[in-house]
């Protein structure tokens, strides 16, 4: 079912409409909140799960599918590293991000909090990273020397706590925060509303003439929690399926 006329919020309310009344009481949120905790996308088992539940929850799911197919599941490493690979690949191409990284890998053995902290500016600046990236990196390994994030635990938080830990490290934007959950944890209910492939696949999916904002993205996406995460990944493969062409910010998994 697809809004055809109105503004976002509109085209968001009219899908609640077509579930039923709209359940928004306190104990919802209360039980929304716990199974957002527990979900987790770390096989294609859990993601096949995952879909037919947000199916149910929403047929314009189905639709996307039967246009571009089942997602495939993408995951990156997780820990510090993979924190630091979402900062290095920031607005660069595929390949330049992958050449950057590379380089950092062989200059730092092992990549962890504690040889960043304790290497020159130089040695970054070598690698192609940039000034603002540097201080991105030391202000994590920082956060995580000082104990004042554990990107361990990160999955045992509601998707929305979860991203407010890491944005408050400095450096650390929404969109690197929600690809972290997403692609690193394995968080099934994180979505990046600032990323510009799924605001584009949200309009197209709603016949809409512009694309939604961030904030209008955030308020559509409310109708598939705690299955947000998997969403993402359904719009993403419509994305490809309509433009030609890949958007999403890692590979799929082997």
């Amino acid at each position: 079912m697809r809004a055809r006329s109105g503004g976002w919020t509109e085209a968001c309310n009219t899908f609640y409409v077509m579930r039923g009344p709209a359940r928004s009481t306190d104990k919802f949120a209360a039980v929304n909140a716990m199974n957002s905790k527990r979900l987790r996308i770390r096989t294609e088992a859990d993601l096949k799960a995952a879909v037919a539940r947000l199916v149910a929850l929403d047929p314009r799911i189905a639709e996307m599918i039967a246009l571009a197919g089942p997602p495939p599941l993408r995951r990156r490493p997780a820990g510090f590293a993979g924190l630091a690979a979402i900062v290095c690949s920031q607005q660069l191409s595929t390949q330049s991000a992958a050449a950057i990284w590379s380089r950092l890998e062989s200059a730092f053995d092992p990549f962890d909090y504690r040889t960043v902290l304790a290497a020159r500016t130089p040695r970054f600046k070598r690698a192609g990273l940039s000034a603002p990236k540097i201080r991105t990196f030391r202000a994590a390994a920082r956060a995580m020397r000082e104990g004042a994030i554990d990107l361990g635990t990160l999955g045992n938080l509601p998707a929305d706590d979860a991203h407010a830990a890491l944005v408050a490290i400095k450096g650390i934007g929404p969109w690197t925060a929600d690809i972290y959950l997403l692609f690193c944890i394995g968080h099934a209910d994180a979505f990046p509303v600032g990323d510009l492939a799924l605001q584009e696949a949200t309009r197209i999916l709603l016949r809409k003439r512009k694309r939604p904002t961030a904030r209008q993205l955030a308020k559509i996406a409310e109708c598939w929690r705690p299955y947000r995460g998997v969403a993402a990944f359904v719009l993403w493969s419509y994305y490809r399926a309509i433009k030609g062409r890949e958007a999403v910010p890692a590979q799929p998994a082997a």
